[in-house]
């Protein structure tokens, strides 16, 4: 018995479906963002941020004393920031979405994740 090979219609019909396939798909599907935060008077300016799931959030420690980004229950933290030191977290669905700093309970920031 002869193997059956494809006849170049079948690869054409089938080169051309994949390429439509291929540009059918969103450019802008994987583009992740980074965000800044700085702490600066002992505050997270901005106090609240919007992000997508995927996103990078850096912090940016600009006050003398130290501080963190820490989350109301603890499941993640950018750990201690000295001046001018940075830390990043990524956003992730299940996140906490409120946080404070370890060292000054009174600053607090929060994510709010949209689309």
């Amino acid at each position: 018995m002869m193997p059956v090979l494809p006849t170049r219609r079948y690869v054409m019909v089938g080169a051309a479906a994949m390429a439509a396939v291929s540009i059918s798909r969103p450019l802008h599907a994987n583009t992740s963002k980074h965000h800044e935060v700085e702490i600066r008077s002992f505050a997270y300016d901005p106090a609240m941020i919007q992000v997508r799931v995927g996103d990078t959030i850096r912090w940016t420690n600009k006050d003398i004393a130290p501080h963190t980004a820490t989350a109301d229950g603890f499941g993640w933290d950018t750990g201690t920031l000295e001046r001018n030191q940075t830390a990043e977290v990524e956003v992730t669905a299940s996140m906490e979405l409120s946080y404070f700093c370890v060292f000054h309970p009174h600053m607090k920031g929060k994510v709010v994740i949209v689309g």
